[in-house]
């Protein structure tokens, strides 16, 4: 395995870590990250590793699971897109994910993130009841 594969994989196992936790591991994102974050009708963004966190944590307080995920390699780094599953006091919540990342020295640079905004229960069942999807 080349030492590319290897960084990739890395960056990709801690980034999901980083989504289901809300803790970055040392090393994964570059101190002057830049985070560009677009859910449904909002965007914020976050300057640094901190920054980040907090805007994660934010929007996501809790553990999470990432219950798949798809990442293709690009030359500044990857695209992941991911599905996310959690439960807090409200009840379980479900979302779907697509970041592009970009790689400088070992971490992660750059980060655009878009979301479809987190689905509660109710909304999930409605979707089920009204929707045939193709593929899952």
């Amino acid at each position: 395995m080349s030492t590319a594969t290897d960084q990739l994989d890395r960056l990709v196992a801690e980034f999901i870590e980083f989504n289901e936790t809300g803790t970055a591991p040392p090393g994964l994102f570059a101190d002057d990250v830049f985070v560009d974050f677009t859910m449904p009708h909002w965007r914020l963004q976050a300057g640094d590793r901190d920054g980040l966190v907090a805007l994660r944590r934010r929007g996501h307080p809790g553990p999470s699971t990432v219950v798949d995920s798809r990442v293709d390699e690009i030359g500044t780094g990857f695209v992941i897109e991911w599905t996310e599953e959690w439960t807090d006091e409200q009840g379980d919540w479900y979302c779907r994910e697509m970041a592009r990342a970009d790689v400088e020295d070992g971490r992660i640079a750059s980060l655009s993130v878009y979301c479809t905004g987190d689905w509660d229960a109710r909304r999930v069942e409605r979707h089920r009841r009204e929707v045939m999807l193709l593929r899952p």
